[in-house]
């Protein structure tokens, strides 16, 4: 064992490796740690570019963001909040959103985060699980009526939370006549003197994301404060974020995929844009104006760039490297798109609420397309990853599919509300089930294939759907393409292809799928191809994803 190696923290990440990355002292010991020092080192430097109501862009430097911090914190102290509580946040990418966080962290409290796009039934589905003593919730913003789904969510739950209204950047405080839901209203901003920072309970749980829901309910994936902090070391050391970089933040910080993004960004002391709503010519001007250098987001996001770019093209030259998750399955032709026009290096990613997003990325030697899927190495030797057999549990070999499964300091510590869940999600031997479908490359480093679940068993192989997606979505005509599986009459699994056209494109089925077979082996040809309109598509806190289980409804209508 290397000097290096036992001297490695219960995260992982080799002390020196971090001391080295972060050149400025001592490792963080925990979350307001970090903003601590980010503020001993430039309190002036801007921490985050906040959008105020107008548009119109607020600096927010770290010794502003340390203060509302500790004012903040003290308020909490004020209410009741202790080590164990739970504060529930409603709010979009504001930098108050980080304030809350770091605030919370420093009461030994717990943060979840619930997106502006969630009504009633999924705020009463929080409510249940989380049992938050505050709600901080965002005043007037986009014309949302937050406070009423709120006061029906409580209504029905029976959980009744204080109300923290936020006013948003730039605004006045707010009036909090209408606020009150049974346990009062109140807001913050008082920043003159506020107190130190409390002592630090020793690694509490400090945020929680709400899962996808694909198995059943969302549960409330929660996790340890070293295990955020590590991480967001470890992304911000692997992606090559510096002090001198500017991260797009344009997924909701609510959802795990864009909560890491700017802690990595925060962690490097790097320039994190903030779009609390994702206008795409608005994201484009404000990459050129500010030279966004890191992008992390769906296909689906970069999409819509892409296509608002073509109209009116801006100077992105700047951008130096996208994380991509495949949503739309136009990863590909979109990470050329960047290539060629910006010099844009391309990287899929690895994550979930569970294992935190960014849990993996491929180096930047590693050649197109191979780097363009969902993967790659794991960010620090903490996380170790194996592939079992579904069916035996046995590991299997190198290059052979199973299900992927880690263990690691990124891996969920509870689950709010449901204390059998993490026992449903281990393994006997303590690893976290993924439910995705993977090839182990080589120690520490897997391809992503797919979901279990939307594997296709098609005369006796198992089958990506998105490697026919990929095929369709080759054709100039196709937009956007998806495939899923359904029970033919005699009980075998056929692939039923749905394609959006390009706009004034008119496509054949017939040749689609004449298009697929010239491309794929037989038995890989979609049975049929529909074209379709629209996707049916899910809006969540990591982006747009199309509703696999609508389409096998559609599919198997139409294929009675």
């Amino acid at each position: 064992m290397s000097t290096e190696d036992a001297e490695r923290t219960d995260s992982g990440v080799s002390p020196h490796a971090v001391a080295e990355f972060l050149a400025h002292g001592p490792v963080p010991t925990h979350l307001t740690d970090l903003l601590c020092r980010l503020v001993q080192r430039d309190s002036s430097a801007v921490a985050v570019v906040d959008k105020d109501a107008h548009g119109r862009s607020i600096e927010v430097t770290r010794g502003e963001l340390w203060l509302r911090t500790r004012a903040l914190a003290e308020d909490l102290r004020l209410r009741g909040i202790g080590e164990g509580d739970r504060v529930a946040v409603w709010l979009p990418n504001w930098s108050d959103s980080l304030a809350w966080q770091f605030a919370a962290a420093a009461r030994g409290a717990l943060v979840i985060g619930i997106n502006t796009r969630y009504n009633v039934d999924e705020v009463e589905h929080v409510l249940r699980r989380a049992r938050p003593k505050v709600v901080a919730l965002a005043h007037d913003f986009h014309g949302l009526d937050l406070i009423a789904r709120l006061r029906d969510a409580v209504s029905r739950s029976e959980v009744t939370p204080s109300v923290a209204v936020v006013a948003g950047p730039g605004a006045r405080t707010p009036d909090l006549t209408g606020y009150d839901v049974g346990a009062g209203a109140w807001t913050y901003g008082d920043t003159s003197n506020p107190p130190p920072l409390p002592a630090v309970a020793a690694n509490p749980l400090v945020v929680a994301f709400t899962t996808s829901g694909s198995t059943g309910m969302p549960k409330l994936a929660a996790h340890r404060a070293a295990g955020v902090l590590s991480h967001a070391v470890a992304d911000a050391s692997a992606i090559g974020i510096s002090e001198s970089d500017v991260v797009l933040c344009a997924l909701p910080l609510t959802g795990v995929f864009g909560y890491n993004t700017a802690m990595a960004g925060l962690a490097a002391g790097a320039l994190c844009v903030f779009e609390p709503v994702f206008d795409a010519d608005a994201v484009l001007d404000d990459m050129a104006a500010r030279s966004v250098t890191h992008v992390v987001g769906g296909d689906d996001l970069v999409l819509r760039l892409a296509e608002t770019w073509r109209d009116t093209p801006r100077d992105l030259s700047a951008w130096r490297w996208w994380g991509v998750a495949d949503f739309q399955g136009r990863s590909r032709e979109l990470a050329a798109w960047a290539r060629d026009e910006f010099g844009t290096s391309t990287s899929g990613v690895y994550g979930s609420s569970e294992l935190f997003a960014l849990t993996s990325l491929w180096p930047a030697d590693e050649p197109p397309p191979v780097r363009w899927v969902g993967g790659g190495r794991v960010v620090h030797d903490g996380i170790e990853v194996r592939v079992a057999d579904p069916a035996t549990g046995d590991t299997v070999e190198l290059g052979r599919e199973g299900e992927l499964q880690f263990r690691g300091p990124n891996v969920v510590d509870a689950y709010l509300g449901d204390d059998q869940a993490m026992d449903r999600a281990r393994t006997g031997d303590g690893w976290f089930r993924s439910g995705d479908l993977g090839t182990l490359v080589a120690d520490g480093v897997f391809a992503y294939v797919c979901r279990m679940g939307d594997a296709l068993r098609l005369r006796g192989f198992l089958v990506d759907p998105a490697e026919i997606e990929t095929r369709l979505a080759d054709h100039p005509a196709v937009h956007t393409a998806k495939v899923v599986g359904i029970p033919d009459t005699d009980g075998a699994t056929i692939a039923i292809a749905f394609v959006v056209a390009v706009d004034g494109r008119s496509t054949d089925p017939r040749e689609l799928r004449g298009w697929c077979a010239e491309g794929l082996a037989r038995f890989k040809v979609p049975h049929t191809v529909h074209v379709v309109d629209a996707m049916p598509t899910t809006s969540g806190t990591n982006g747009t994803k199309i509703r696999a289980v609508t389409l096998r409804e559609w599919a198997s209508q139409r294929h009675r």
